[in-house]
């Protein structure tokens, strides 16, 4: 299991995935990773040759990840960026402080149940999970896929269990309650492939979710029976952000009728439409090296690593000039808002 931390590269209203070349996309994204990141990536080009630095501790990732941010809506109708905090890295459990020192990005997870269990991702490989637009849930949910954490402690404490796997901490929406330590997300990918494709007109049919057994990081790795057309078992990847909400927790400045007052930078204020994206960038056999070793948490020979302060060095120009971080009348791209009820 590799589990490290991605720094931020930039934030900005891009979307090369699902909005290729357009500036601005829809929405506000946090983005972590390699510098090639732009309106558009080519899909016939390994990216890892495209890039020259990149914000995660491990320094042969190239990869872009990214996911919407999330604002606090003020009882007077004003938005504010909710910041990010540094993910505990339990000490010398994952031999890991890159994470306890970042100030914002994700903390990236790649597990499989044993070596030699999974085929890494190919160069030109994407893929999305989640839906932006989805804001009910549907059936028995996606709580496997993603899920908000609700820290109960004052120092961001409530993060020693897997996510998405407890009931009263958990959630598939974004918490209808005030969480005194801050609020975790957590995206969890399909750990398998058809073998064929490396992308997908909905960048999701390419790949799939096991059909049996357990397939969320619970069970720490791949495990369940991938589909006949899905055959390959693909690293399980996963994004961890902590979101900083402690400053928003007086229920005065709550909306009058007691709701949550988060709301995802699409405009969701259900939590449902989180979501998110990765291009594969990887250098060379990088990653199959890591996954077939006996790699653990941020600890692996087989990797080169930098420091913190190496990674953020790296960064991108914004392509959307616009606030993103001040008070804010509406959000960027996103003038209206869902009426609660």
């Amino acid at each position: 299991m590799l589990r490290f931390g991605c720094s931020q590269l930039v934030i900005d209203r891009i979307d090369p995935l699902v909005n290729p070349g357009l500036a601005p996309s829809p929405h506000v994204h946090q983005i972590a990773g390699g510098d090639a990141f732009n309106t558009t990536m080519p899909h016939d080009t390994d990216i890892s040759s495209l890039a020259s630095c990149t914000t995660c501790s491990f320094s042969e990732d190239f990869s872009n990840y990214w996911t919407a941010n999330l604002y606090f809506r003020a009882r007077n109708g004003s938005y504010k960026r909710v910041p990010q905090a540094p993910v505990h890295s339990f000490g010398d459990l994952f031999n890991d402080d890159f994470t306890e020192k970042s100030r914002a990005g994700f903390v990236v997870y790649y597990v499989s149940e044993k070596p030699g269990d999974v085929t890494a991702f190919k160069p030109g490989f994407r893929m999305l999970v989640g839906d932006a637009n989805k804001r009910e849930k549907i059936g028995d949910g996606l709580k496997n896929q993603t899920c908000f954490r609700c820290y109960t402690g004052p120092n961001f404490e409530g993060d020693v269990m897997a996510p998405c796997a407890d009931d009263e901490l958990d959630f598939e929406g974004l918490p209808p309650k005030a969480c005194p330590g801050g609020i975790r997300s957590n995206v969890l990918y399909p750990t398998c492939w058809d073998g064929k494709n490396l992308d997908s007109p909905d960048h999701k049919s390419h790949v799939a979710y096991p059909i049996t057994g357990p397939h969320t990081f619970t069970a720490l790795g791949t495990g369940g029976q991938c589909p006949e057309s899905h055959p390959v078992r693909i690293p399980q990847l996963m994004l961890e952000i902590v979101w900083d909400t402690t400053a928003f927790n007086d229920p005065n400045d709550w909306p009058e009728d007691g709701s949550q007052p988060f709301v995802l930078s699409t405009g969701d204020t259900t939590g449902y439409g989180q979501h998110g994206d990765y291009v594969f960038g990887w250098k060379g056999d990088s990653l199959q090296r890591a996954m077939d070793g006996s790699c653990f948490g941020a600890l692996c020979h087989a990797l080169k690593s930098q420091s913190v302060e190496e990674a953020g060095k790296c960064g991108v120009p914004t392509r959307v000039d616009e606030d993103v971080n001040g008070w804010l009348d509406a959000l960027p791209g996103n003038s209206m808002v869902s009426e609660r009820k």
